[in-house]
């Protein structure tokens, strides 16, 4: 398999992603955010966290703008796998790849804890070595990890499998 890292201005786990990709025979490419064409044949795009830009406007609203990001957006139209991880994950709702938006915590405060997630999709590439249901313990760290959609839109999104992971408490 071939892959490749988007590195912006602030990204800070660009480094990781390209380490555990490397270490799993992904062939990783690092692929300036400036740049206008990826790499032919890649399998997979890992769009990762930090602070972009510094998140100044709004988590990922001006790295959504990136040159290079037209070329993922096309890659995902096509079928290919995309992973967004923190910022990366609020620069693909940026690009309209993902509907809904990433809001403020409601707290209003930085979290960077280990939270439970159920395992609500085992049918993609990102999560088939898990078991249906299964409750897995992740670590976050955010200050805009609230994901909103419109009730219509997640029903939609349910409907379509295409929710992974729920928040959810021990039972």
């Amino acid at each position: 398999m071939k892959s490749a890292v988007i590195i912006f201005p602030g990204s800070n786990c660009d480094r990781d992603i390209y380490t555990v990709m490397e270490a799993n025979d992904l062939h990783p490419h690092k692929v300036w955010h400036g740049d206008s064409t990826l790499p032919d044949g890649l399998d997979v795009i890992a769009v990762p966290g930090g602070f972009s830009y510094g998140d100044y406007l709004r988590a990922g609203a001006m790295a959504a703008h990136s040159p290079i990001m037209k070329e993922v957006v096309a890659f995902a139209n096509k079928g290919g796998l995309v992973l967004g991880v923190c910022n990366g994950f609020q620069i693909l709702t940026e690009c309209k790849l993902l509907p809904g938006t990433l809001m403020q915590n409601n707290h209003l405060k930085f979290n960077c804890q280990e939270v439970l997630l159920r395992v609500d999709n085992t049918d993609s590439a990102f999560t088939r070595n898990y078991t249906n249901k299964q409750v897995i313990n992740v670590p976050i760290a955010h200050h805009e990890g609230n994901y909103f959609a419109e009730a219509d839109t997640v029903k939609a999104m349910e409907d379509n499998q295409q929710i992974a992971f729920r928040y959810c408490d021990a039972q």
